[in-house]
């Protein structure tokens, strides 16, 4: 099986990186030279990769093609690409509908939405798909974990909590500059914040049949640390923010 990339940022270097480090049988991985660094670097790393003269040889040579472009790039090159109805394409792209692709991909080829994250390159991470497909679904849980989805409008949900991982990152920026402030070593600090909240995390997983509520109450002891954190950022709204936040990303992709 011969694999496409168009585009080759973040995600579809995780992404690639991913399969590259994965049990996933394939003879080859073309990539769009659209990102010149990226690309050369991934082609460096690994060895079943080739970069394409451009997008349309990507499409005439693999029989699964990723989008993995902008919004903005997408409407402007995809309708323009020649694709093959035995192909399966598989589009990162989070405000083009699937009527939308089928519309400008012409040819009655598979069409699957997905949203992969950064993590990815690690094999780890949550990968909504949507139609649910077998194939995709098989290719995606041998480097990642993959949730199907029936309606196309509950993955908007999906994409919509995707636009925390950089307000969480940004997170444990604050935390660990805040420990900076106080004395501690860069290193150490961020080694602590980021370890605290992996734990946290792998708790949270370890747990995942129970309601959060019980981990939040859980984690509280009268007149304690985390009960006057909960408490205090309550006051200040900040739950209420983050919903509205989410409010606000879900109406911008709801279009």
């Amino acid at each position: 099986m011969k694999l496409g990339f168009i585009g080759t940022g973040k995600i579809a270097s995780s992404v690639i990186t991913g399969i590259c480090s994965s049990k996933i049988s394939f003879t080859k991985i073309l990539i769009s030279p659209r990102n010149k660094d990226i690309a050369s670097s991934l082609k460096k790393k690994f060895k079943k990769i080739s970069i394409a003269k451009d997008n349309q040889e990507i499409v005439d040579n693999c029989n699964w093609v990723f989008l993995s472009v902008t919004p903005l790039v997408g409407e402007k090159i995809i309708k323009d690409l020649k694709f093959k109805s035995n192909q399966t394409i598989i589009s990162f792209i989070s405000t083009i509908t699937l009527s939308e692709l089928k519309k400008a991909i012409k040819v009655k080829a598979k069409i699957v939405r997905a949203i992969p994250l950064p993590p990815i390159s690690l094999k780890k991470g949550p990968v909504p798909i949507c139609p649910p497909n077998k194939k995709v679904k098989d290719f995606f849980n041998k480097i990642g974990t993959t949730i199907e989805i029936e309606n196309e409008k509950s993955s908007i949900n999906f994409w919509t909590t995707s636009g925390m991982m950089a307000p969480f990152y940004e997170l444990l920026r604050v935390m660990t500059d805040w420990l900076v402030k106080r004395g501690i070593k860069r290193d150490n600090a961020q080694k602590y914040i980021t370890s605290l909240f992996l734990a946290l995390s792998e708790d949270a997983v370890a747990n995942s049949k129970k309601d959060l509520k019980y981990l939040v109450k859980e984690s509280q002891t009268p007149k304690g640390l985390n009960e006057q954190g909960v408490r205090d950022l309550t006051k200040l709204g900040f739950y209420k923010k983050l919903e509205k936040t989410l409010n606000g990303i879900h109406k911008r992709l709801n279009k």
